[in-house]
């Protein structure tokens, strides 16, 4: 039997009993601890949703799907889509519901509208904060009732629905996307390794944030950030064994290590033996495999 999924304006209050609005703003647990914090499937037929949480956890259901909510995160649904959320006691956040026909969405933009969609933000990233701290004004200046209030708040809403669909597509974003920032990071831990410097510094360098840089190295090779970027100084460290005639303690100086017996300590620990051990061994091997 088909289950019958109810069509509201805000959620509990029948289509007919709206109030004259383009857009209305409510905290998460204002309208979900009425319902003991979930909320059963439903639909509005002229309103696109947005839900920024905070704080918290939770399911959004869309349909027969299922998407994990884990602050901080961006929840959009079209009109006509059936959806529920599931809320821990301790969310936090807020709802914005507003007219579909008063959205001007377009291109990417609408693309992305035009699915419901759960979007990750990374507060540590530009973009990630700037939709957070634009949520954040939206909902202020909703409650604060203002002067020039509605030019204000189509625009927050226009930054942030535009960030949002361009960090979802870089989320959603082929493996190709993924090779390209690794080769753009090889290329800078090429320049810079010798001065040691720290996963956050490659990650400002790229444009994000190191949580994010962390993911993507993780991803890409199993490794963390800082472990990828030592494993890079390894290899460097092992070209110069095998191909120079250099002193360890020189090539340990070459390598930002001011002190060479930290740099031996510090090659012992990543390898399992000294430079001057793996060196001979290594030399002995390719001496070996060109008989």
């Amino acid at each position: 039997m088909t289950r019958h999924v109810p069509t509201y304006d805000l959620y509990g209050e029948r289509t007919g009993n709206a109030p004259d609005f383009w857009l209305h703003c409510e905290t998460i647990p204002s309208r979900s601890s009425l319902h003991r914090y979930e909320i059963g499937l439903h639909r509005h037929d002229s309103f696109f949703q947005i839900l920024y949480i905070s704080a918290g956890s939770g399911d959004a259901l869309f349909g027969a799907g299922k998407a994990t909510l884990k602050p901080p995160a961006v929840v959009t649904v079209p009109p006509g889509v059936d959806h529920g959320f599931r809320f821990s006691r301790d969310v936090d956040g807020h709802v914005f519901t507003m007219l579909a026909s008063h959205l001007r969405l377009a291109g990417e933009v609408g693309r992305f509208a035009a699915e419901p969609r759960v979007t990750p933000l990374d507060a540590g990233e530009p973009d990630g904060a700037f939709v957070i701290a634009t949520l954040e004004r939206l909902a202020a200046e909703w409650a604060a009732r203002r002067n020039g209030r509605t030019d204000l708040m189509e625009a927050y809403l226009s930054s942030a629905l535009t960030l949002t669909a361009r960090l979802s597509g870089r989320d959603d974003a082929p493996e190709g996307a993924t090779a390209r920032r690794m080769e753009h990071l090889n290329g800078l831990i090429q320049q810079h390794f010798r001065a040691q410097r720290p996963a956050g510094f490659y990650a400002e360098k790229l444009g994000i944030s190191p949580t994010h840089l962390n993911r993507i190295v993780k991803a890409a090779t199993g490794l963390s950030a800082h472990a990828y970027i030592g494993r890079k100084m390894i290899d460097e460290a092992k070209r110069e064994l095998v191909f120079t005639e250099m002193p360890a303690q020189e090539i340990g100086l070459r390598l930002g290590f001011a002190d060479p017996a930290y740099f031996s300590r510090y090659f012992l620990r990543e390898t399992g033996e000294t430079p001057r051990a793996w060196r001979l061994r290594e030399r002995a091997r390719l001496a070996q495999s060109s008989e």
